[in-house]
C-alpha cells in the first residue's frame, strides 16, 4: 500500500446472503485507490451493519500508512462522512452524484420523474461551477412549494455537490460517482447470483 493516493472511492455495497433457507442484508464497506499513476487497486473492503461513523476503514487505511488522498469520493452517508472530516480535513470530499439523484428522486411521483431527473443532471452537465449553480438556483425555485423533500435532500449537500468542478474537465466523469466501486462489485452480484440460481435447479 502506498502512502499517497490521488482518489479513494468509499462506497457501502448491499449484498443478501444466504444462510440455508435464510437470507441476511449484509452491506461490504469498499475502499478504492487510484495512485498517481492512475492505477486501481482495492485498499480495504470489510463486512459490516453499518457506514460506522467511527470510520473503522479509515482508520485501517490511516494504520497501513496512507498519509495524503487528493480527492475521496463517498456516496454521502453521513457517519462516513464524518469519518473522512475526522481522518483526512484537508482532503476535498465530493458527494456521488449517483446516490444523491437517487434520494432526490426517490422524492418526486413516477409520473414527472422523467422531466425532473433531467433538469437535475443539467445541475452537474454544465461547463463550469457558476452556470451550475445557476442552474441549482433554478432547480430550487421551481420545486421548493410542489416537491420540498426531494429539494430538501438536494441542499442538504449542497457544500459536496459540485466540489468536483474545482479540478480538471478531464477528471470529472471520474470523480462525480462512486461507479468505479459499483462496476467491480458488479461482477461479483453475476457471480454470486449465478452460483444461488444453480444451486436452486432441481436434480435430474
Amino acid at each position: 500500500m502506498l502512502d499517497h493516493y490521488r482518489i479513494i472511492y468509499l462506497d457501502g455495497i448491499h449484498f443478501t446472503v444466504r444462510h440455508g433457507t435464510q437470507t441476511d442484508a449484509t452491506m461490504v464497506l469498499s475502499a478504492l485507490g487510484v495512485d498517481l499513476e492512475g492505477s486501481r487497486e482495492v485498499l480495504a473492503f470489510r463486512a459490516c451493519a453499518e457506514e460506522s461513523k467511527e470510520g473503522c476503514l479509515l482508520q485501517d487505511l490511516r494504520s497501513r500508512g496512507v498519509s495524503a488522498v487528493d480527492l475521496l469520493v463517498t456516496d454521502g452517508h453521513e457517519g462516513l462522512r464524518a469519518s473522512v472530516t475526522s481522518l483526512f480535513p484537508a482532503t476535498p470530499s465530493p458527494r456521488c452524484l449517483v446516490h444523491k439523484q437517487r434520494n432526490v428522486m426517490s422524492a418526486i411521483p413516477k409520473r414527472e420523474q422523467q422531466e425532473v431527473a433531467t433538469e437535475l443532471a443539467g445541475i452537474w452537465k454544465q461547463e463550469n461551477r457558476e452556470q451550475a449553480l445557476l442552474n441549482l438556483a433554478a432547480f430550487h425555485a421551481k420545486y421548493q412549494k410542489r416537491y420540498p423533500e426531494a429539494v430538501r435532500s438536494l441542499l442538504e449537500d449542497e457544500e459536496h455537490l459540485l466540489t468536483f468542478y474545482a479540478f480538471p474537465p478531464v477528471m470529472h466523469r471520474y470523480i462525480r460517482s462512486t461507479n468505479a466501486i459499483e462496476s467491480l462489485f458488479s461482477n461479483v452480484r453475476q457471480r454470486t447470483d449465478r452460483s444461488t440460481l444453480s444451486r436452486r435447479k432441481p436434480a435430474v
